[in-house]
């Protein structure tokens, strides 16, 4: 009975764990990086951004360098366009592949198969059966799943060679299109610059944005004092009642 407590508390803790916990954006990385001495020009390498047109519908040039700086920033390579070794070239994009959910979504079948035997005296007898949903018999409802990439070409800037190429993808079921791009700039560039295989999966935690900070209200007026009054404006008389004295 103890264990059996024990066990079932230590599940919760873990189900509880893995609810709390940051979401995770599992990525598929495939990198080429060049031998020496081109990797010697990557440690703490100086760069410049090479400047390309916004894509109509896709995050626009500006967003994609400053993810992609950050993402640098982590693995020591410095943004310096005055002093540039390196030129950097930083793409990404967001598709929609819609799916259909007649077998429950990306991730939840819902198709059910049986199979009977029975046997008497008399035979035996054998059954298939299928069992679809049936809440929607003249078509099924899609849902989307979205299709993220990034990319990272790296040229040494004398020569012209490219002496890192970087990609990574992911897809999902949900659209935070800026935060997963922010961390596939950050997969595509694990183990800078010597990576490990060719291709391979990196799983990066998803760091939601902070929100935006609420406009600051403005400060309320202290009351203001009465203007004096004119001197040539005379003061109003107020009437009062006639005294003894003044009869």
């Amino acid at each position: 009975m103890k264990l059996k407590l024990v066990l079932i508390l230590a599940t919760s803790a873990l189900l509880s764990a893995c609810a709390t916990g940051p979401r995770v954006v599992d990525s598929l990385v495939t990198t080429q990086a060049a031998h020496a001495p081109g990797t010697a020009l990557l440690q703490n390498a100086h760069y410049r951004f090479v400047q390309e047109p916004s894509v109509v519908g896709q995050p626009s040039q500006e967003q994609l360098q400053a993810m992609a700086a950050q993402a640098l920033l982590r693995v020591g390579a410095v943004q310096d366009d005055a002093h540039a070794r390196v030129s950097v070239q930083a793409e990404g994009q967001v598709g929609v592949v819609w799916v259909p959910d007649y077998y429950g979504g990306w991730s939840n079948p819902q198709i059910a198969l049986g199979l009977g035997y029975g046997g008497g005296w008399r035979g035996g007898g054998f059954g298939l059966g299928f069992d679809w949903p049936s809440a929607y018999p003249y078509g099924y409802p899609s849902q989307p799943v979205y299709v993220s990439e990034v990319s990272l070409v790296m040229r040494d800037l004398k020569t012209g060679q490219i002496v890192y190429d970087t990609r990574a993808r992911h897809q999902g079921l949900r659209g935070d299109v800026v935060p997963v791009l922010s961390a596939l700039f950050v997969a595509a560039l694990q183990g800078y610059p010597n990576p490990g295989p060719a291709v391979r999966r990196v799983d990066v935690p998803l760091i939601p944005l902070a929100p935006a900070p609420a406009a600051a209200e403005p400060a309320p007026r202290a009351p203001q004092a009465p203007a004096a009054p004119d001197a040539a404006t005379p003061l109003p008389v107020q009437p009062h009642a006639a005294d003894q004295n003044d009869l």
